[in-house]
């Protein structure tokens, strides 16, 4: 066997021996080494890309999906600037990938060698960990080398924050690796065997914190993003101990599942639109989890109060404070935070007017929103509240950045399914979203995308995954012509350019394009196609997109209607004194 066979195989089986088993690959052919040897081996589940910037999307909708470290490969030249966009994500949505790029030779960089830029920290601060690989050897101390290289790679990935870690491959000619049925040890396990733990507080502090917030009866949880195993049971439990309401983002996982619920409110983005609600609701301390939520009128009342004491948990030490208003952060572990602060309660369940008020609140606030329910015009909000319906339990939405996580977080209302929500939000971008879904698509049945269609029209590319894996996956595209929420946005005062810069209508027709990926389309027109439509594909195999026109016109009116109806039902309510 060559050296650079034993070299790249040694790299390879150890990833495999950490943890990696699904590899996504952009073809190329200075990567050939690697994606032969990734192909043979017998622990790694290869995923072939054409495309670039879908391959790493879709190798972060694995990643996000799974929990475990994806190992993206690609060429060398712009192939690797591809992979950016999607690796920017993963950065700040502490998703763990281990990207893997070929390189020229030390001898054919900067001479103007084909298909050779400058490769070396490309990503500059969007991976945790960069390394410029050695040329392949065969020796002993070499092949200790690239494996300790692998280990490193996949704990770094790993390691809280998770996020992406970057190994540049330079490659000499021939490329064509010489196999042989040797190539992996089989007899032994990681060369560098890695143990981590959790962060734990000591029992005096617990104590002490717990003392300090239990004699503060105006308090709030606030739960961002976050998907981690019993988290929901754990906080509602703290919740209970300290009478505490928690507001939830949909990205929370709290608004579905078997949990207690009667201490969430989902709706506090439209109740924090009533400034009546909004002075008389301020608390005295925030315990925040996660990152920062969705709503955007939650942001602004939490940045407008400086008087409110926040605390932010977070096991990663992540300074997540777009309000610049933190008071305590706190590194723990967020399970175990949770049950060490409950057990120290006298009583589990402790209530109060305060979280009445709350409670009222959302109830009042519900009951509004879900008179989108009876809207028969193809209202775009009216959609998650369907869904919430027609999903069978276990599915994975997937929600597309823009309004449909906006109109997620107004309408997706809390329900005993086990529906696992997902969404990029490390950048908010509109890019990638398609194959990022797609790749969860790969470790989640039934998932269920919900997009706008210019982030459909951004990705199109991604739905190659879907015809040459045979994926199950079920679209739902929103097309209301364009940008649907700059329609909310002050640039739509300003009709002159507004629709050329902003609202940016494509007039596409969707359907040619999902038939070239031999996709089932259909268009509906009424809320019963609609339902009909969702039941069907999500019980069938293959790729179906629905479409349902809307109107952003109309759109708009309905919510600020509706924003407007609960404020005046809660300020009823808050001058009668009743909540």
């Amino acid at each position: 066997m060559n050296e650079m066979t034993l070299y790249v195989s040694a790299f390879v089986d150890e990833l495999t021996k950490m943890g990696i088993h699904d590899a996504v690959i952009s073809p190329g052919s200075r990567s050939t080494p690697v994606a032969m040897v990734m192909a043979e081996h017998p622990n790694i589940q290869i995923h072939v890309h054409i495309d670039e910037r879908s391959a790493a999307f879709f190798a972060l909708g694995m990643a996000k999906a799974s929990q475990k470290p994806v190992a993206l490969l690609c060429t060398s030249g712009t192939a690797v600037a591809n992979y950016f966009p999607a690796i920017v994500e993963a950065y700040h949505a502490r998703v763990p990938l281990v990207v893997i790029t070929a390189d020229r030779p030390h001898e054919l960089r900067d001479v103007g060698a084909p298909q050779a830029i400058n490769q070396i920290e490309i990503y500059g601060k969007y991976v945790k960990w960069f390394v410029d690989m050695a040329l392949p050897e065969g020796h002993e101390h070499m092949l200790r080398y690239v494996r300790t290289m692998a280990a490193r790679a996949v704990t770094t990935a790993q390691a809280l924050p998770a996020g992406p870690v970057h190994l540049n491959f330079p490659f000499r000619e021939p490329l064509v690796p010489k196999m042989s049925e040797q190539t992996w040890e089989y007899d032994r396990e990681a060369y560098t065997k890695v143990y981590t733990g959790k962060k734990q507080l000591h029992e005096s502090f617990i104590a002490d914190l717990y003392k300090k917030l239990s004699s503060i009866e105006k308090g709030l949880i606030i739960c961002g993003d976050m998907d981690i195993p019993r988290f929901s049971e754990a906080v509602t439990t703290l919740a209970e101990a300290l009478g505490y309401p928690i507001l939830a983002d949909p990205l929370s996982q709290l608004r579905s599942g078997s949990h207690r619920k009667e201490q969430i409110v989902e709706t506090y983005d439209a109740i924090l639109k009533c400034e009546e609600a909004a002075n008389a609701l301020v608390p005295d301390v925030v315990i925040r989890f996660g990152a920062m939520p969705v709503s955007k009128s939650l942001f602004l009342w939490l940045k407008n109060h400086p008087e409110i004491e926040q605390i932010v948990v977070d096991e990663a030490g992540g300074w997540r404070d777009p309000t610049l208003r933190i008071d305590v952060m706190i590194e723990s572990n967020e399970v175990d935070f949770c049950k060490q602060l409950a057990h120290c309660a006298s009583s589990n369940v402790r209530t109060s007017s305060w979280l009445k008020r709350w409670q009222k609140a959302n109830e009042l606030a519900k009951e509004t929103l879900l008179r989108a329910a009876e809207e028969q015009t193809m209202f775009e909000g009216k959609v998650f509240i369907e869904l919430a319906q027609l999903l069978p339990s276990s599915t994975t939405l997937f929600v597309g950045n823009s309004m449909p996580i906006r109109d997620a977080d107004t309408f997706f209302m809390t329900n005993d399914k086990n529906i696992r929500i997902l969404a990029n939000r490390g950048a908010n971008g509109i890019d990638g979203v398609v194959s990022s879904a797609l790749g969860a698509s790969v470790v989640s049945e039934p998932l269920v995308l919900v997009i706008g269609d210019l982030s459909f029209y951004h990705d199109l590319n991604g739905l190659l995954a879907a015809k040459l894996q045979s994926l199950n996956a079920t679209i739902i595209v929103l097309n209301n012509n364009g940008g649907g929420i700059f329609s909310f946005l002050p640039q739509a005062s300003e009709p002159k350019h507004f629709e050329k810069l902003f609202g940016t209508p494509t007039d596409l027709q969707f359907e040619h394009v999902v038939r070239m990926y031999d996709g089932q389309y259909e268009k509906v027109e009424t809320w019963e196609q609609f339902r009909t439509a969702v039941v069907q594909a999500t019980s069938s195999e293959g790729l179906h997109v629905i479409e349902i026109p809307s109107s952003r016109e109309e759109n708009v009116k309905i919510h600020r209607n509706l924003w407007k109806s609960v404020s005046q039902e809660i300020s009823i309510f808050l001058r009668e004194g009743e909540i």
